[in-house]
């Protein structure tokens, strides 16, 4: 089959590799039928995050099961499946839990000896812990398919932001970060019930979306401009709930700084530069709550697929460019040049 692997820093190739099959009872083998580049994807097209040579790539997909394990209980040939972008057994203490991503027996799309999701198709391990069934009727309906795609990643990821954050009915929300995590996060925020959601952008292809979503204003300054942006539209108080989206150092500043007293922030942002932006003792004094990380994505799958399917939300507006599988790297290329927000991949 046809899979994108990363050779080194601006090296995306798409080239033959095996099939997948079924390795032990309890995989799945999934055909893709929509796949996408995340802006985490770009750490290590940059050369930001380690790659091996030959390595697989792309951690979102959904399609069709094309085979199951003997084990496999739930889900048989033909299944319409969306997968997070963590595999998980679903049975541990922390699945249990919800913290589907720190289940022992789990792992990343694209780590070393695993499938990614940029291909034609992807063995899973523990398909009845990872997997999660769809409307068999979605598979004919590309704009629905392609709202459901987001559920792998981009939607949970930004709705565990607003979670983190404490978003809820009434309050007034911050959002730092104009990708389509930070899209998602304007979206799950409008969901829980947000009065005023103040999106930071300076995009307008993007802060248009943001403003579909539900943005009510828009501060396009950085740094300590946007600072003071915020704080005149707040009465100089801060928002009650930061979701922080980007992950580098000047980022986080901005989400404290912009942070009411007494409120917190929800950070997905993958951390990646040299500091955290985080003043502990200027946390402490004003009271100012720190949660998020990797999102547990498969935890809240169920919950958004139903709003999904019912029309309440449609986030797949962050989607502005499709390409087929051989123009997975072009993709890369816009995504890094900031020609597109979120690129649609159809194997």
């Amino acid at each position: 089959m046809r899979a994108t692997v990363i050779h080194a820093p601006h090296d995306i190739r798409v080239e033959e590799v095996p099939d997948p099959s079924i390795q032990v009872s309890t995989d799945a083998v999934v055909r893709v039928l929509r796949a996408c580049i995340c802006g985490s994807d770009l750490w290590a097209y940059r050369g930001e995050s380690a790659r091996q040579p030959g390595q697989r790539i792309g951690h979102e997909f959904l399609g069709i099961v094309e085979e199951a394990g003997s084990e496999v209980r739930g889900l048989r040939k033909g299944d319409l499946v969306v997968a997070p972008f963590v595999w998980s057994d679903g049975t541990c203490d922390f699945c249990s839990e919800g913290l589907t991503t720190s289940c022992p027996q789990g792992g990343f799309w694209g780590s070393v000896g695993s499938d990614g999701g940029q291909g034609e198709a992807v063995r899973v391990p523990f398909a009845d812990g990872t997997l999660v069934k769809l409307p068999a009727e979605a598979a004919s309906d590309d704009r629905l398919l392609t709202a459901l795609l987001a559920l792998s990643d981009v939607m949970g990821t930004g709705h565990h932001a607003a979670i983190g954050a404490g978003v809820r009915r009434g309050s007034t929300v911050a959002v730092v970060g104009d990708g389509a995590v930070g899209l998602c996060g304007v979206l799950a925020a409008k969901r829980l019930g947000a009065e005023r959601i103040i999106a930071l952008g300076r995009h307008q292809v993007r802060t248009d979306i943001a403003k579909l979503f539900g943005a009510t204003d828009v501060v396009a300054e950085r740094g300590e401009a946007a600072v003071a942006a915020v704080r005149e539209l707040t009465r100089g108080q801060g928002a009650h709930a930061v979701i922080e989206a980007v992950g580098t150092e000047q980022s986080m500043r901005t989400a404290v700084d912009i942070t009411r007293d007494g409120g917190a922030i929800g950070y997905v942002g993958v951390p990646h530069g040299s500091g955290t932006g985080l003043d502990l003792g200027v946390m402490f004094d004003r009271n100012i709550a720190l949660r998020g990380g990797v999102a547990p994505v498969r935890t809240y799958i169920p919950e958004l697929l139903a709003d999904v399917l019912d029309g309440t939300i449609d986030p797949s507006p962050v989607f502005d460019r499709t390409v087929g599988i051989e123009g997975v790297p072009d993709g890369y290329r816009a995504m890094d040049e900031r020609t597109a927000l979120k690129v649609l991949v159809k194997p």
